[in-house]
This record gives C-alpha cells, structure tokens and sequence, in this order.
C-alpha cells in the first residue's frame, strides 16, 4: 500500500480533530481516552511507514471505540469525525 500525502494529511485531520477537543469541557473518563488517541495520532501523523501510520490509526480508532460520549456535543461530532477519519487510514 502507498503512502502519500493523501494519508499524511489524513493522518494530519485526524490529529486536529482530537487537538480541537482539548479545551472543551468533556467527560472526565473520555477525555482520558482521547488523550492516549491524540498522543498515538500526533505519532502518525510525522514521516512514518505505512504500516505504523495503519497500525497506529487503528489503535486510534480502538480508543476512540471505548468513547461512549463526551457529554458535550461540538466534542462528541469531532469524536465522530476522528473515528471516520481513523477507519481510511487503518484501510489505507
């Protein structure tokens, strides 16, 4: 599979996405969760392989999965936008 700057930039939305939830106010317990899931974004979405960039978004996406909700609603459609966003790059 290729890796281009198709998958970096997707790998890059991803990354804001999960950045734009930091100042929200969330549910304690998913803002753990989204805390690990921009940590592993933020690694992927630099100059490596495509398989790490796979592998990390579905370690994303299985985080972002464990997110019931955040009780805030602007975070809860970026959550939503996140987990879209990690299922293409997990397939890419």
């Amino acid at each position: 599979m290729s890796d281009g700057p198709d998958d970096r930039e997707l790998a890059d939305r991803l990354y804001r996405e999960l950045e734009a939830t930091e100042d929200l106010p969330i549910d304690r317990v998913a803002n753990r969760w989204l805390g690990e899931a921009q940590a592993v974004a933020s690694e992927i979405r630099g100059d490596v392989t495509p398989t790490v960039r796979r592998e990390g978004a579905t370690d994303v996406l299985e985080l972002l999965e464990a997110i019931e909700g955040t009780d805030n609603e602007r975070a809860d459609e970026r959550v939503e936008r996140a987990r879209r966003l990690a299922a293409r790059l997990a397939q890419a």
